[in-house]
């Protein structure tokens, strides 16, 4: 029997999840990345195949829980700017703990909500 990555288990997930999940123009879709130098997240109307907002580690925000909560705050300011005020959460696959819950509280904190 062979055994699945760990990428390979969390991809499994992430479709599991996107069969469920999907944004339209009026409550669009909080898509989070992470990766092993950061963590990003966009803001997808799914509807149209557009990005509206987007935000990402980078400069002086360190590639932590903090740098991740910054980055949730970041994309609720710019989600706020653009008259978004609803999202729905895609957490892509990835567990609810750590960065991305950081990540989600920062952007509820930032006045989203989910």
């Amino acid at each position: 029997m062979n055994k699945l990555s760990k990428n390979k288990l969390r991809l499994q997930r992430r479709r599991k999840i996107r069969a469920k999940i999907s944004g339209n123009a009026k409550i669009p879709r909080l898509c989070v990345f992470r990766s092993l130098k950061g963590i990003s997240a966009q803001v997808i109307n799914d509807d149209k195949g557009l990005t509206l907002v987007s935000a990402k580690i980078g400069g002086k925000i360190k590639n932590d829980i903090q740098g991740a909560k910054k980055v949730g705050e970041e994309i609720a300011k710019k989600c706020l700017e653009n008259k978004i005020k609803e999202i729905v959460f895609d957490r892509s696959g990835y567990k609810y703990h750590g960065k991305v819950k950081a990540l989600a509280e920062g952007a509820r904190e930032g006045g989203i909500k989910f």
